[in-house]
């Protein structure tokens, strides 16, 4: 069996930058153990499966692995999906995934790069000891916790974000969630870093669904519905962050718009027996 394979790095103006996704277009679900396996094989931060969607409101089932791990939400892969279901059907302006946890998510077209409508996933305050403990961290300004797993970290400064080298083995054993360590930015609005060693991937290079989390709690403090924001990993990924909807910053509902670039940097096929 050869199943269509494109590598695609998203949030990326440029090859070797962003984050790395695969996308892998199927007529019909495989076993999710045998998609769990694949992902495992590409060893990138995410694998993305889309499938021709039955219904109507949606053009592809979407469905996201990390090397261990299924996802309920992943920013990157969705824009790397939509940027090689849009790049092959060059009439096509938008394109709509139907995912089994985060809704209706849409790619568009937007000038040279796309945007991407994520929920609204805003978090609430909380105690976040072991992940600071484990991170080494002072100077905290803010701790909250989003029930779909994960934890936000405010600190006082980039300096603080990008000299980060945390314990892995100790971040793993605080609790399993995704730690987004964020701060105002130097070169943009917002500077940020993700660590998911519970999901298989130390540190994650540029996280979309991380932006979905934190967009609420910049947004207010900012005081505006848009903003800049990086993610100082070793590739690094530039966005655009705006809240979108009634009420934008509320929760249930709202958007998190997200723009960026995509450049596909290897084609070919995956093969099984």
């Amino acid at each position: 069996m050869r199943l269509p394979f494109t590598q695609v790095d998203a949030f990326a103006d440029a090859p070797f930058s962003g984050n790395p996704a695969a996308v892998i277009p199927l007529s019909t679900w495989l076993d999710d153990d045998l998609l769990q396996r694949i992902a495992e094989e590409n060893n990138l931060s995410e694998t993305a499966f889309i499938v021709p969607s039955d219904d109507d409101d949606s053009d592809f089932d979407l469905r996201w692995f990390t090397p261990t791990d299924e996802v309920a939400l992943c920013g990157h892969a969705t824009l790397a999906s939509g940027h090689v279901v849009l790049s092959s059907d060059t009439a096509m302006t938008r394109v709509r995934f139907s995912t089994r946890q985060a809704g209706i998510l849409e790619v568009a077209r937007v000038d040279d790069g796309y945007s991407l409508a994520l929920p609204d996933w805003s978090p609430d305050p909380a105690d976040l000891t072991p992940y600071i403990d484990a991170l080494a961290l002072r100077d905290v300004e803010a701790t909250l916790w989003q029930d779909k797993g994960y934890a936000l970290i405010v600190v006082r400064d980039a300096a603080t974000v990008r000299a980060l080298d945390p314990d892995q083995r100790a971040l793993k054993a605080a609790g399993r969630a995704v730690v987004i360590v964020t701060a105002p930015g130097d070169t943009t609005d917002v500077v940020s870093r993700v660590f998911t060693p519970a999901y298989g991937i130390d540190e994650d290079p540029v996280t979309g669904a991380a932006h979905a989390v934190l967009a609420a709690y910049w947004a207010k403090r900012l005081g505006r519905d848009r903003f800049t924001a990086f993610q100082a990993s070793k590739r690094g990924g530039r966005l655009t962050v705006t809240m979108a909807g009634a009420g934008a910053g509320a929760g249930a509902g709202n958007r998190v718009v997200l723009g960026g670039r995509c450049v596909t940097v290897i084609e070919g096929a995956f093969l099984l027996p």
